[in-house]
């Protein structure tokens, strides 16, 4: 057995349980087995953490852990003798985000039309990871309460575990023209399409610590080099909810948009190769009518605005 102190997030009963496994008293120093250093050091490493010798874990980040590290933590934890920890450590700007799209999750929907059954509801028998990547995909197997009373039999189900994202129209109100951006997608690659490249609009994933606002504000200068004056919420849903965690904020974003048809943005540091279109409204629609708006965020945003439009560009 050591004895070292636990500082920072692991100062914290619930994350000390989360990497160690067990129930830690908050001593200053605690008596650990050599598996549950070797797990602290691969939470400290993933994490970022400083370690200072044997005697002190985590004191970058003192003062106690939030439900974010928490949920973070998990993931982390799940890697532990499969995943190297500095691997992880590169991905954690994913860990995290994945962390802040479960705790964006407890924001529910009304039920006045839905069951009102809840997840505390579901038994969860089994959960394993199928792949552990940039994306994270899990198996689960469960049983859920039914429409007719009971539970049903053992179920498995595999999901893919994405974040939140942002989706932003960016729409000119004086002008009456929307800015869409084109780029190579590997859905549409991955079933075949022929043509890969879809025309969107401006999206991105919400960091943990950002809004959906902030993000699409973000995006919409990364992307095209747009600084927006307004939001206007269309909606929040789930983009494919029997395999994917995916859920998206969709906006349309009040802008002065610029005279010429065709321009360029994106990140080169994300690799992001990116087209932007400048279309009048009609055409944009017409869009619609053509099947060239072949994504969902498209689709509802530009029937969105058809219904919006006129009270926007009273209010300018």
């Amino acid at each position: 057995m050591t004895r070292v102190r636990l500082n920072g997030p692991l100062r914290d009963a619930a994350m000390r349980r989360i990497v160690l496994g067990r129930d830690v008293a908050s001593d200053e120093a605690v008596a650990l087995t050599p598996e549950e250093m070797a797990r602290v050091v691969h939470y400290v490493t993933a994490a970022g953490l400083s370690r200072e010798g044997e005697e002190a874990f985590g004191a970058e980040r003192d003062g106690g852990a939030g439900a974010l590290e928490r949920l973070a933590a998990e993931e982390i934890m799940e890697g532990f003798g499969r995943l190297d920890a500095g691997l992880l450590r590169e991905r954690r700007p994913m860990i995290l985000s994945r962390a802040a799209s479960r705790i964006a999750a407890r924001e529910t929907v009304p039920a006045d039309v839905r069951s009102d059954a809840n997840a505390g509801d579901v038994e969860l028998l089994l959960r394993e990871n199928l792949h552990d990547g940039f994306f994270v995909t899990r198996a689960m197997e469960l049983r859920h309460p039914t429409f007719s009373g009971g539970m049903s039999p053992r179920v498995r189900r595999e999901v893919f575990v994405a974040t939140d994202a942002a989706i932003v129209l960016p729409y000119d109100p004086r002008r009456d023209r929307v800015l869409l951006v084109e780029q190579f997608r590997m859905g549409p690659y991955g079933r075949g399409d022929p043509r890969p490249w879809t025309l969107e609009p401006i999206a991105g994933r919400v960091d943990a610590g950002e809004t959906p606002e902030q993000t699409a504000r973000r995006e919409a200068e990364e992307e095209a080099g747009l600084k927006l004056c307004r939001l206007e919420p269309v909606g929040g849903h789930y983009c494919s909810p029997g395999c994917s965690t995916e859920y998206f904020h969709l906006f349309v974003g009040l802008c002065d948009l610029p005279d010429k048809a065709r321009g360029r943005g994106g990140l080169e540091t994300e690799n992001e190769d990116i087209r932007t279109h400048t279309l009048q409204f009609d055409r944009a629609m017409g869009l619609l009518d053509t099947g060239e708006a072949d994504n969902g965020p498209l689709i509802l945003s530009l029937l969105w605005l058809a219904k919006e439009r006129d009270r926007l560009r009273a209010i300018g």
